[in-house]
């Protein structure tokens, strides 16, 4: 960390919410057994996603919505080329066309459901969610969702990805460990008081240290590394959101929908719309 980190440590605050060849994506990385089936029809195409039994929360949540027709008329609100296409707001079915879409939810969260053998590969589906800075525990959202498109990466460009997320993260832990002393961090801006804030600052650097220490480096799998040089995806994203699901079928119309022209907050500018969602198996 950088000796000029207490100009960091003042107010931190941020909420964001996260927050797209061949048609056919079959699966390695899911158990098949009572596998479960969804198929989305949008006024671009269809596209059909499998949820993976090892995320039982997220597929038990999102065959709820589903049925309850929760995703029908929703809006895909934000797409970005090389990256994502994202759904699932419940304030976009009757959205005006200025309106700035992404913060609707369904008045919960998902725990967050990690697992190394599921990536963000192109084509995984996975759960958009508020900021670490206000979400620590990185709960999903209980209903907005995403799609991976991403792009292709050597192995050297993952080995410095391993490095950045690492950072990353022992970054968060200071953060979150600096919001915690935000009293007296304003208390000592006030009184001009740069040495108290720089003792401060080396000691929460060490806290934030150990416990990513504690908690392991980040690395790439051979599968993941054999996926992201291969088919693509956004690497940096694993570990902090959950994939709970993949597409199988219509991955050109994902890639439709990534390639629409865009206009402010990444909102397509031609509404792309969900016309029906459809649990098949």
């Amino acid at each position: 960390m950088k000796a000029s980190r207490f100009l960091i440590i003042c107010i931190i605050i941020a909420a964001i919410t996260s927050c797209g060849a061949s048609t056919k994506n079959n699966s390695k990385n899911m158990s098949s057994e009572n596998q479960t089936i969804v198929k989305f029809e949008t006024n671009v195409g269809d596209f059909t996603v499998a949820l993976y039994n090892e995320t039982p929360k997220h597929k038990e949540n999102f065959i709820k919505l589903v049925k309850e027709g929760m995703y029908d008329s929703t809006l895909f609100h934000r797409v970005i080329k090389q990256f994502m296409v994202q759904a699932g707001d419940p304030k976009s079915k009757n959205a005006s066309d200025t309106a700035t879409l992404g913060a609707g939810d369904v008045g919960y969260t998902i725990p967050a459901e990690f697992n190394n053998e599921l990536f963000h590969k192109k084509g995984a589906l996975a759960a958009a969610r508020q900021g670490d800075e206000v979400n620590p525990e990185k709960a999903s959202s209980g209903c907005q969702f995403y799609i991976v498109t991403g792009r292709k990466f050597t192995e050297p460009k993952l080995l410095d990805m391993e490095n950045q997320i690492n950072e990353q993260r022992e970054e968060n832990i200071f953060n979150s460990l600096a919001q915690k002393h935000m009293k007296e961090i304003y208390k000592m801006r006030k009184a001009g008081d740069n040495e108290g804030l720089l003792e401060l600052q080396d000691t929460l650097e060490s806290q934030a240290s150990a416990m990513a220490m504690e908690e392991g480096p980040f690395k790439f799998t051979k599968k993941q590394i054999d996926a992201y040089t291969t088919i693509g995806g956004t690497p940096h994203l694993d570990g902090a959101y959950t994939v709970f699901g993949e597409v199988i079928e219509g991955m050109d119309t994902i890639e439709k929908i990534e390639n629409s022209k865009t206009g402010r907050a990444d909102r397509p500018t031609n509404d792309i719309r969900i016309l029906k969602a459809t649990v098949v198996e």
